[in-house]
């Protein structure tokens, strides 16, 4: 394999904050903003968290969340949905995956509750050109990947559709907004290695 030189990891041309704020049928309601003590935590290199809605109205909002990481070497990387939901209080109801229509990814969904709220929630980990469904893998890939291309870059993707009537309905709007969202994230998340 060989030893690569140690180059810095960079950060996407184009940051997550210039999502746009209109796309296909959805618009940007607001944002949502980490606490300084959220950003203490997580350590993230890049960002965005915001709520859309869309047209025509009737249908429930979707909360997005992208966080990426420039670098995971030094105890900065993503936290599992796995992990922090339980850990803000919510309990996982059920737990699958789905295909996102016309994307040709498949990403990990819950059904989760807090109180009266119910929310289905999709995920994955969008690591150097791969989306990863399994923190396992996402942990293997990350070795790898850090001893082949001198890579750790990485993001979690995560997006929440509030259950306004079934759990079915929300995943249908949580999955086509995904699809609309898909090839813009594509344009802020670094391309996959090359040989």
């Amino acid at each position: 394999m060989g030893v690569r030189a140690r180059l810095p990891e960079t950060a996407p041309a184009n940051p997550l904050v210039g999502l746009p704020q209109s796309m296909g049928r959805w618009t940007s309601v607001r944002d949502l903003p980490l606490n300084a003590r959220e950003l203490e935590l997580l350590k993230l290199s890049d960002y965005v968290s915001r709520v859309y809605a869309s047209e025509p109205a009737g249908e429930g909002p979707v909360l997005l969340y992208v966080g990426y990481y420039r670098s995971q070497r030094s105890g900065s990387t993503y936290h599992s949905p796995l992990n922090c939901l339980p850990g803000a209080g919510w309990q996982i109801a059920e737990s699958g995956y789905v295909s996102v229509p016309g994307r040709g990814i498949e990403v990990k969904r819950l059904v989760i509750e807090k109180e009266l709220r119910r929310d289905v929630v999709l995920y994955g980990y969008v690591d150097r050109g791969r989306v990863i469904t399994s923190e396992y893998a996402a942990k293997a890939y990350l070795i790898w990947d850090g001893l082949k291309w001198n890579r750790t870059d990485g993001a979690l993707v995560r997006i929440s559709a509030p259950v306004t009537s079934t759990p079915e309905e929300a995943t249908a709007r949580a999955l086509g907004f995904l699809a609309d969202l898909w090839p813009l994230l594509q344009e802020r998340l670094p391309a996959p290695s090359r040989s």
